[in-house]
């Protein structure tokens, strides 16, 4: 296959691996944005995150859940992102889980900074909560 983040799992490409799970693994971002900026992926090979089974889904967001406290000292903030398909910006089609340590200045806005102000009627807004709940 040709996912690279499959041939990290697999040991083909090297990787600074902070921590593996049976279905998960965790290592830094090869191309970071920040120092400390880590992938969480599945071992098995899913586009998005709907595609993971309960318990591949347990366990990808438990490991989060535990680097996210390591990741958070480095700056004692950290964003957490998840690009869910190709039109969400995700790269590589495999779902991965970013752990970004924040600091203020660091030139990065909240997620309100990365879409233009749309304004939205209340029927809208109706329209699509009905179709949400």
């Amino acid at each position: 296959m040709g996912c690279i983040f499959c041939k990290i799992i697999s040991k083909q490409i090297p990787a600074k691996i902070i921590q593996e799970t049976s279905h998960s693994i965790a290592f830094l971002d090869a191309f970071p944005l920040v120092k400390g900026h880590t992938l969480i992926i599945p071992k098995n090979h899913h586009m998005k995150i709907q595609d993971l089974n309960h318990e591949e889904n347990s366990d990808l967001f438990s490991l989060v859940h535990k680097v996210l406290s390591k990741v958070d000292k480095l700056t004692g903030s950290t964003l957490v992102a998840v690009h869910n398909g190709k039109d969400a910006g995700q790269e590589v089609p495999h779902v991965h889980v970013h752990l970004v340590p924040r600091a203020q200045g660091d030139s990065a806005g909240p997620i309100h900074t990365m879409f233009k102000t749309i304004k939205f009627s209340d029927s809208e807004i109706e329209e699509i909560y009905n179709k949400l709940k």
